[in-house]
């Protein structure tokens, strides 16, 4: 019988022990029997070159909690999943940092900024909302035939945010042309989730499904999104239990 192993998670952010959201991703990761063995990676220490061996990761889910201390160390960390097919899941600050590093390194915008950190950019792929939807619970409408419908096996779902900034609308066009899907909407038809359907796992939710998490009933993104982390890990480690 194979050892059944947990799945090395990183949990890419500046971790604020107080902070109720972070505590909810740490219990949402860890709880269950399918948990993940989970180790936060601070970004000022991702932006030190070498500092960390981002392949010893099964999956990486990009935290809320920005500003970052470090926009580069975040961005580091999406690429090597997003370049090395490793499972990822970006929420609330994670979705727009996920938008940046497309829009950089995919789109060739290597100046494409964060109207929070830097509104005087010229080319803003994350901007203010139009109303901010810190503390509310929306409606998000799943896109059929998507990875993110084919996870939640519904066509809407109530979700917890706690963001003021989103996807620059000017920009959705072009991330879908080259590749990054659109799977999820509010009922302005303003995006909420995003996905590269052509990535293992690769996800980027406006809202905060962890936050949703009680002992015992792990919301089916985070559910969906260790499972493709233990995929991963038993890849790279045939030996060992998927």
């Amino acid at each position: 019988m194979r050892q059944q192993v947990r799945p090395l998670i990183a949990i890419v952010g500046d971790r604020n022990a107080g902070y109720a959201i972070h505590q909810a991703t740490e219990q949402a990761l860890a709880d269950g029997a399918d948990a993940a063995a989970i180790e936060w990676l601070a970004t000022d220490r991702l932006a030190e070159s070498g500092s960390d061996d981002l392949c010893r990761f099964a999956g990486f889910l990009i935290a809320p909690g920005s500003p970052y201390r470090s926009m580069h160390g975040a961005l580091r960390a999406i690429r090597h999943a997003r370049e090395n097919g490793v499972p990822l899941l970006g929420t609330c600050g994670g979705f727009q940092h996920l938008i940046l590093e497309f829009a950089r390194h995919v789109l060739g915008e290597a100046d494409a900024d964060h109207e929070e950190t830097s509104p005087e950019a010229a080319h803003l792929a994350v901007t203010a909302l139009a109303c901010s939807l810190a503390g509310q619970t929306h409606p998000v409408r799943i896109i059929a035939g998507t990875r993110a419908a084919a996870i939640y096996g519904a066509q809407e779902a109530r979700e917890p945010f706690f963001c003021s900034y989103g996807l620059n609308p000017a920009y959705r066009s072009l991330l879908e042309s080259r590749g990054l899907s659109v799977s999820g909407v509010d009922q302005a038809g303003e995006v909420r989730i995003v996905e590269l359907p052509t990535h293992p796992f690769y996800v980027g939710t406006l809202f905060v499904p962890q936050a949703n998490h009680s002992a015992g009933r792990t919301h089916v993104l985070i559910r969906a999104f260790v499972a493709a982390a233990r995929r991963h890990q038993f890849k790279a480690n045939p030996g060992r239990a998927a």
